[in-house]
């Protein structure tokens, strides 16, 4: 079975949502990050204490996630719908094919590593 990981990199602001679109459709497992990056907006300049500062990189968050039985185009299409606004810094969506995945706490390779252990509850 395929293992995709997909990257999307977009405002902050829309976490929320597209944690929750992504849930909708079967995606639970993502890592977020807060990122900084410069894409085609290329910055902005801001005013402190007086002196002009050209601000280069815009803060971001980065979403990771990693399927097998959701469809791909499932979760770009969702993202896309969630995310875009049309204005400049609606963000990017990358998309690598892996070779593998382990679970290291049971030795699962491949797609089994990432999907659900049936009846398998977190501790905590």
């Amino acid at each position: 079975m395929k293992i995709t990981k997909i990257e999307i990199i977009t405002r902050a602001n829309k976490l929320d949502e597209l944690k929750e679109a992504l849930n909708e459709i079967g995606v639970l497992g993502m890592t977020v990050s807060q990122v900084y990056g410069s894409g085609l907006q290329r910055g902005h300049k801001e005013v402190y204490r007086g002196r002009s500062y050209d601000i280069n990189l815009v803060p971001k968050i980065k979403v990771e996630t990693v399927v097998c039985e959701i469809p791909v185009e499932k979760v770009l299409e969702t993202a896309q719908r969630v995310l875009r606004t049309g204005k400049f810094g609606d963000g990017k969506i990358f998309v690598y094919e892996l070779s593998d995945a382990v679970r290291i706490r049971t030795g699962h390779r491949g797609a089994e590593a990432i999907m659900d252990i049936p009846g398998e509850k977190p501790e905590g």
